[in-house]
């Protein structure tokens, strides 16, 4: 668990690779701003909380309870990163005692469903890992070449954000897990959240891992929520433009409405 930052608390919530590491750009800028606290998901070897595998789901929002009790914090923004989303906006309904605000980032909905090469992958996490593996430059190349036009640019972050993914390894079983965890949950109903919340998406076009559209789903459920759009960015804008989505976040915090 990370607890760094001061003013007011976000707490932000991994995507399904289940490792905040992957997220530390996001999570120091947002620092600078706000006291960011931030965890692996208790399924992960990493993780000091516990984790019950019968349990399923529910795993996530008790671990975001004990996060916050164990961070002393009463109420915070929660703001959640593609399956993130997920764990962010049952615990918003759930818990809205607990909640000035709700950030959905890139988010799954949970009426998602996996096209036929994720079922794939789902069957057999650990045996089509290396086709994933060898095909994700092809699926990411468009948003890299979109946020960061110069090549050297490009070359540094790939870099630096493949250090940390060595550094904070994730187990293409989990997630398979963790899907499937998802989709035997009965979610709540989201027309009850009153608190705001703002849906943050790449552009349509960049995204190659959550449609936008399916992010947008949420517009449909929230009652106040605005919806803002990163440019030059697709699924990964939190680490790719972090002192933007900072910045995002910050405005939403300060009552200002974003210009979509």
């Amino acid at each position: 668990m990370i607890d760094i930052g001061s003013g007011t608390p976000v707490v932000l919530i991994p995507g399904l690779q289940g490792r905040w590491e992957w997220m530390r750009p996001a999570v120091e800028a947002m620092a600078k701003r706000n006291r960011v606290l931030s965890f692996s998901l208790c399924d992960e070897r990493s993780s000091p909380f516990p984790c019950e595998p019968e349990r399923g789901f529910e795993n996530y929002i008790d671990q975001t309870v004990a996060a916050m009790d164990r961070a002393g914090i009463e109420k915070a923004t929660i703001a959640g990163v593609s399956y993130g989303g997920l764990i962010a906006s049952e615990f918003a309904a759930r818990h809205p005692d607990r909640v000035t605000a709700l950030v959905l980032a890139s988010a799954l909905h949970s009426e998602w469903q996996p096209d036929s090469r994720q079922r794939q992958y789902l069957k057999s996490p650990w045996l089509m890992s290396p086709l994933f593996v060898a095909t994700a430059p092809g699926r990411m190349r468009p948003e890299m070449s979109a946020a960061f036009p110069g090549v050297g640019a490009r070359l540094r972050f790939m870099a630096a954000h493949g250090v940390r993914c060595a550094m904070a390894p994730t187990s293409p079983a989990k997630m398979a897990r963790r899907i499937a965890w998802a989709a035997k949950h009965r979610f709540a109903d989201l027309r009850a959240i009153a608190s705001r919340a703002l849906i943050v998406t790449g552009e349509r076009a960049l995204d190659k891992v959550v449609p936008v559209d399916i992010t947008e789903r949420y517009m449909a459920e929230l009652q106040s929520a605005e919806h803002v759009v990163l440019e030059h960015t697709g699924h990964i804008g939190i680490v790719t433009r972090p002192e933007r989505f900072a910045e995002v976040i910050g405005r939403f915090l300060d009552g200002n409405r974003i210009p979509a």
